[in-house]
């Protein structure tokens, strides 16, 4: 007695990815931080250029506060840590928060 087995299948897996989600470095003012040490800290920790960390220092300091980039989770993370350990070093309060980039 033979048994066929053979099966056919006719299914299809439909893949969908999704993107990391992006988060948002912001810098926010205060009267004890110097705009020079902000600038500094633009260029090192998020290497930007001398003139686009003036500019972002300025918004930050005529708005409030002002965007310095936008990374996956993680990556922001790390720089806001790293920005905020050097500003406690140098003994000033430099205030950075993560947000999501929507």
């Amino acid at each position: 007695m033979s048994v066929d087995t053979d099966i056919v299948l006719d299914e299809k897996i439909k893949t969908t990815i999704n993107e990391p989600k992006k988060y948002k470095v912001l810098f926010l003012n205060d009267d004890a931080t110097p705009m020079d040490f902000v600038v500094s800290v633009l260029i090192e920790i998020f290497k930007h250029s001398e003139k686009t960390a003036i500019d972002i220092t300025m918004t930050i300091h005529n708005e409030g506060t002002g965007i310095v980039g936008v990374y996956s989770y993680e990556i922001a993370e790390q720089k806001a840590i790293e920005t905020t350990e050097l500003s406690k070093r140098n003994g000033f309060p430099l205030q950075v928060r993560i947000e999501e980039d929507r």
